[in-house]
């Protein structure tokens, strides 16, 4: 028998998996829905949007939403080892201090800044070195070959009266800059790179993919084990504690499918509660993106990443295939008085139409205005399948979203105008040359940034699903460690804050923390 069952091998659930079994006393069985295979685009940086819609993607798609055209938005998700880690654009942001110091506001102990700042400082390795038995962890460094146009569109930033940010470190955002990314040499540092391949050789970590986990198994209101689907589609069953790391989608999927969640929800499904847990599933945020994009007139961009030459420079990690597309970016306030940025650009040097499977040919760059710490909330509910839940974010459903996202769409069009771009500026892709209406374009053409959070908030209210030590309300041997457990999304970008949250969750369910 195991000592602990983790589900999911994706952000937070790697750093689990690691950090109980460096306890050579401990058995851990990790269950991962996706393949053991690492493919290439999983690994060559600016590869990544060719996973979407693959084998190594859950391909969500939201419900129509109401406030963006009725339109049902696609969510990628990483079904594979490192999870989402693995299939996204690296950015390496802690978030704004004032962002966990919410979280500790809100009732939650130990998850201020401060306190968290460790959880970061233990899984980011020093710059230029990588991951290895003895330390595993995140590569976190520099971009190793910055695009002409990225180099462009920051010194149009600077040039309308941002400040610069020399990589957002520290939990400090505000101002312009390249981002630091989670690579090493060049290539991604993923979860799977950075803690499972260190601790392969373990005997008490066994690793299980193809693995769909379909109910957590109780005796009474005890935790004790987990029924999953093999790669053959045979069911199976794995005991022992729980450590529920399946995502902001999939954990609170899984709670509902066990009998865990609203009663009334659950009855309606024919799912015998085990308690009645109002919050799984909803609180569900996300960042909202809106970008302009450009023809470039001059070469440089992403366009020719994969030229003979640049995949010769790629196998001594430099060129463009090393670029992880969203090369740069700012953090800014809209309003005075604001304690953090509520809106993020992004500077792309790419056209990123339909997630990038859409493209034109030929050069182009794309400055993306993102909207942080959304008011609108959403819901994740029960589906025909895991694969098929109910994803409903309610996105601009607060009308003060929609009012700052605008205001980052025109601060977008600042930065583009700027003369430091005069030598890159093309005809203009999106918005369409004569387009006059900002909302419009706004409800028509955004999409998600990847960044779903919220669905299993930690708190200690009726409508909070974990406790401050990431223990599911109600019942025994059951936690939960990713992003779903976050009261609130942090600015920026999540993944480092939730591969932080696997390190606090492998210290809290063990009684170190």
């Amino acid at each position: 028998m195991n000592d602990f069952i983790v589900v999911g091998a994706g952000s937070a659930g790697a750093v689990v998996a690691n950090r109980l079994s460096a306890d050579p006393a401990i058995r851990v069985t990790l269950l991962e829905a996706g393949s053991a295979a690492r493919p290439a685009a999983a690994v060559i940086p600016a590869a990544f949007a060719k996973l979407f819609d693959g084998p190594a993607d859950w391909g969500f798609r939201t419900a129509p939403e109401p406030a963006l055209g009725n339109r049902s938005l696609y969510w990628p998700r990483g079904k594979l080892l490192g999870g989402s880690s693995a299939m996204n654009a690296m950015i390496w942001t802690r978030g704004a201090r004032g962002d966990f110091d919410e979280w500790a506001r809100l009732g939650n102990s130990g998850w201020d800044y401060r306190s968290m700042a460790a959880a970061f400082d233990a899984v980011e390795l020093p710059e230029g070195t990588g991951p290895s038995s003895e330390r595993p962890g995140i590569a976190v460094n520099r971009l190793r070959s910055v695009r002409p146009v990225t180099t462009a569109m920051l010194a149009g930033a600077l040039e309308i009266g941002l400040t610069p940010n020399d990589g957002f470190g520290d939990g400090v955002l505000d101002g312009a800059g390249l981002f630091r990314v989670s690579q090493h040499r060049g290539r991604r540092c993923s979860t799977a790179v950075g803690f499972l391949d260190p601790s392969r050789r373990r005997g008490n970590l066994a690793v299980v993919t193809g693995a769909e986990a379909n109910a957590i198994r109780f005796e009474g209101r005890r935790a004790v084990g987990v029924r999953y689907r093999d790669s053959s589609g045979a069911a199976r069953e794995a005991s022992g504690r729980v450590v529920l790391c399946a995502g902001a989608i999939g954990s609170p999927g899984l709670l509902l499918r066990s009998g865990l969640g609203p009663a009334d929800e659950l009855a309606r499904a024919g799912i015998e509660p085990i308690i009645d847990l109002p919050g799984v599933g909803r609180n569900l945020q996300d960042h909202l993106s809106i970008g302009i994009m450009h023809h470039c007139r001059r070469r440089g961009s992403l366009a020719e990443a994969e030229r003979p030459h640049h995949l010769l420079g790629y196998l001594f990690g430099r060129g463009p295939l090393t670029s992880n597309v969203a090369e740069a970016g700012a953090f800014v306030r809209s309003e005075p008085g604001l304690d953090r940025p509520d809106l993020e650009l992004i500077f792309a040097p790419t056209f990123f139409v339909d997630h990038g499977r859409g493209n034109p040919p030929g050069h182009g760059y794309t400055i993306a205005a993102i909207l942080q710490r959304p008011r609108s909330r959403g819901t994740v509910r029960l589906g025909p399948d895991a694969r098929s839940p109910i994803i409903q974010p309610n996105y601009l459903s607060e009308p003060a979203d929609l009012r700052r996202l605008q205001a980052g769409l025109d601060l977008a069009e600042r930065i583009g105008a700027a003369r430091a771009l005069d030598d890159f500026r093309g005809e203009r892709l999106h918005p369409a040359p004569g387009w006059r209406d900002p909302e419009a374009f706004v409800r028509a053409r955004s999409e998600t940034l990847y960044h779903p959070v919220g669905t299993c908030r930690m708190g200690a209210d009726p409508d909070a699903v974990v406790s401050d030590r990431l223990a599911v309300h109600g019942v025994d041997d059951l936690w939960i460690a990713d992003a779903s457990v976050m009261p609130t999304i942090t600015t920026g970008h999540p993944n480092a804050a939730v591969v932080a949250i696997g390190e606090r969750a492998a210290r809290l369910v063990t009684g170190r923390l």
